[in-house]
């Protein structure tokens, strides 16, 4: 089962889902996207590559301050924060580093992206962290939302 059998689910069930990505750079929303009927349950998604977009989408400034913005702890902010937002019955928020350096956030593991899943009443969170190794940006973007399909197929289904 891929995300294309969680997005069927999900349109059946009526229920919906929203995304903000980071070092996925929108590749999750053009999966979601991708399948026919998506518009039915996709309500919203974010590419929020800097914290003050985060911040705005309502994710602490103090849990990226205390934890990194390269944690378990901002992606599950984001996971929620997301569903609040969009009013969604679902959030998904990625954040992570893809292989690079980051002047401005130094802090966190080099190759580590951390994954939540949360329902809209923010009462369950489903995480994940995975470690990138490919010297490809694309190619760590395919495993991390191949992993992020995972998740959904064993948290939402």
């Amino acid at each position: 089962m891929d995300i294309r059998e969680v997005i069927l689910r999900l349109a059946e069930r009526n229920k919906t889902i929203s995304v903000m990505e980071s070092c996925t750079g929108g590749g999750l929303c053009n999966e979601i996207t991708n399948i026919e009927g998506a518009s039915q349950v996709f309500k919203f998604g974010a590419v929020t590559y800097c914290n003050e977009y985060k911040v705005k989408l309502g994710v602490s400034r103090y849990t990226i301050e205390k934890f990194g913005v390269y944690s378990a702890e901002t992606a599950r902010e984001m996971s929620k924060a997301i569903s609040e937002f969009a009013g969604a019955d679902y959030g998904i928020g990625v954040t992570g580093k893809l292989n690079c350096k980051d002047t401005e956030n130094p802090e966190g593991r080099n190759n580590a992206v951390y994954i939540s899943l949360c329902d809209g009443a923010g009462s369950r969170f489903y995480g994940l962290c995975i470690r990138v190794n490919s010297h490809e940006r694309k190619k760590n973007k395919a495993k991390v939302i191949e992993q992020i399909g995972c998740l959904m197929v064993n948290n939402i289904l």
